[in-house]
């Protein structure tokens, strides 16, 4: 997954962006390529324009419009993360008219909404563990957060607008397999996915969660959830 180092021009703080991969309608992980040595700039207004960059599928060489890369830093500042330029087929030079937005993306927020002090819930037992992520996920902003009755053949734990997740309240580290049976679940529908553990993840679960863009979170028993990576960190900071 291609990371970039970043400087935040209003306070100076280094941050190490990692570009966020969503999946092409062919199934293949994209994401914008990052101009590496560009300054990047804050964004103070948006524009259609600036929201959206064209990006080139490395799988079957799709053309689309996907969200300009941004990062929001601690101090305030929310800032646009330079690409490099692809050229959009069938679209006339020098035309304004703005591209379609895809259904299946959703368009990046401004800065993250002011959120309460997160009030967790003790874990006890793996349905606590499920209601943890579930208050979480409120928290962060996700709307309609529902638990199904029963677990599922497809062990998603949590649904909500655009998104699902799960939980594994397991006492080994999640593994590898977990990971990318969740992803599918989510490519399946075309929704985001997280994922949240009370044991962490094994190196090779985590490094594949990177690749894919998957927030992971681990939770201790005070039913406090904790990012692991970058995507995570992203969801963190911006919300739902």
């Amino acid at each position: 997954m291609e990371s970039v180092p970043v400087r935040c021009p209003a306070c100076r703080r280094d941050h190490a962006y990692t570009t966020p991969v969503y999946p092409c309608p062919c199934g293949a992980p994209t994401a914008p390529p990052l101009l590496r040595g560009a300054p990047v700039t804050p964004i103070t207004h948006r524009t259609w324009n600036d929201d959206w960059v064209t990006v080139r599928c490395s799988g079957c060489g799709r053309h689309d419009q996907w969200p300009q890369p941004e990062l929001c830093c601690p101090c305030g500042a929310v800032l646009r993360i330079p690409v490099r330029p692809v050229a959009a087929p069938g679209r006339p030079a020098g035309s304004s008219a703005p591209p379609v937005r895809p259904s299946h993306i959703p368009l990046p927020r401004t800065a993250p909404a002011p959120r309460p002090p997160f009030r967790p819930q003790a874990i006890r037992t793996a349905r606590d563990a499920v209601g943890a992520a579930a208050q979480y996920l409120t928290w962060l902003g996700y709307r309609d957060v529902v638990q199904p009755a029963g677990r599922p053949a497809s062990r998603i734990d949590l649904r909500a607008a655009g998104l699902i997740a799960q939980v594994d309240s397991t006492t080994r580290p999640t593994t590898l397999r977990d990971i990318e049976c969740l992803w599918l679940n989510a490519l399946s529908t075309s929704v985001t996915s997280v994922f949240f553990s009370l044991a962490g993840y094994a190196q090779d679960a985590r490094e594949r969660a990177d690749g894919l863009g998957i927030p992971l979170f681990v939770m201790d028993l005070t039913g406090t959830p904790q990012p692991m990576n970058p995507p995570a960190d992203e969801l963190l900071s911006s919300g739902a």
